[in-house]
């Protein structure tokens, strides 16, 4: 009778563990993966990111926003000749060099729209190269070890049905809210890129507003959000390398539970830093 009950019991523990160590690397894969993902998907420009989407962006900015940015331009370009007139008592005290600058202004102007794009891309060419060797200088791995879930199922396989049980529940709840988090981490990462588009479509906007004083802050805000969301892929960055030391300071010994819950903790601790880097980026580059 004790036999059948041990071989019962065996048994319970069996799934059990099956169940918990099922439950476990699953949930570590999709972090591992997601996690390990961001470095790549941020050092990316946003011209090799979705090169389809890229090309679209830019069709639609070249074909329907530049003839818009042509008109602002014009409007832009007499309303700065009626106030230089103005200025210069409607030509009483007339002198050549002040239409020389409404020319050299105005050409300038054309120019950084027509060179939209290149401008553009050259502000992200320069933030993703010091993500780049961000990332050269922020070593760690962000990975859960494989030989950490082994030596974590001998330690299962020592403890009794009821605390197998409660493991049980707890790594289900574990594995639910960990889907949850890298589901967060895929829209920041994505969604980032996403707004970089979104500006980069308006480009020629902004850039025709350059020529006149008073109405160029508003292409000087663009800029900073640009730096702003270029140089927001080396504060994820910063992230990820302070996840990458906490992670790895998580030791699974005989409380598993505790280290569960602290492993969801810092990856929680990453989703919100990664979701505050873009308030961060824009409050430094004073981007509005």
């Amino acid at each position: 009778m004790q036999s059948i009950i041990q071989q019962i019991e065996d048994w319970i523990k069996g799934i059990l563990v099956s169940g918990i160590m099922d439950n476990l690397t699953s949930t570590f894969s999709s972090v591992n993966d997601q996690v390990g993902q961001i470095a790549s998907d941020v050092g990316q420009t946003p011209s090799n990111f979705m090169p389809q989407v890229f090309n679209m962006i830019r069709n639609l900015s070249e074909s329907v926003i530049m003839p818009v940015a042509g008109i602002l331009l014009t409007f832009i370009a007499c309303y700065e000749l009626i106030q230089l007139i103005i200025s210069y008592n409607n030509l009483a005290s007339f002198e050549t060099w002040f239409i020389w600058k409404w020319i050299f202004k105005t050409f300038v102007t054309v120019e950084l729209i027509t060179h939209t794009f290149d401008i553009t891309m050259a502000v992200f060419d320069v933030s993703q190269s010091v993500v780049r060797r961000a990332g050269g200088i922020i070593q760690g791995s962000t990975a859960i070890d494989a030989s950490t879930l082994s030596n974590m199922q001998s330690t299962l396989e020592a403890m009794g049905p009821g605390p197998l049980l409660a493991i049980f529940l707890q790594s289900f709840i574990v594995q639910f809210l960990m889907y949850v988090l890298t589901a967060i981490i895929f829209v920041i990462i994505n969604g980032r890129m996403v707004e970089i588009y979104l500006m980069v479509s308006l480009a020629p906007i902004p850039f025709a507003t350059f020529g006149n004083r008073e109405q160029s802050m508003m292409g000087q805000n663009y800029m900073r959000s640009l730096f702003a969301l270029g140089f927001q892929g080396f504060l994820i960055m910063v992230c990820v390398g302070i996840y990458a030391v906490l992670i790895q300071s998580v030791a699974f010994g005989t409380d598993i539970i505790a280290s569960l819950w602290r492993v969801m903790g810092f990856t929680i601790l990453l989703a919100f830093t990664l979701f505050k880097t873009g308030a961060v980026a824009h409050s430094v580059f004073h981007a509005h």
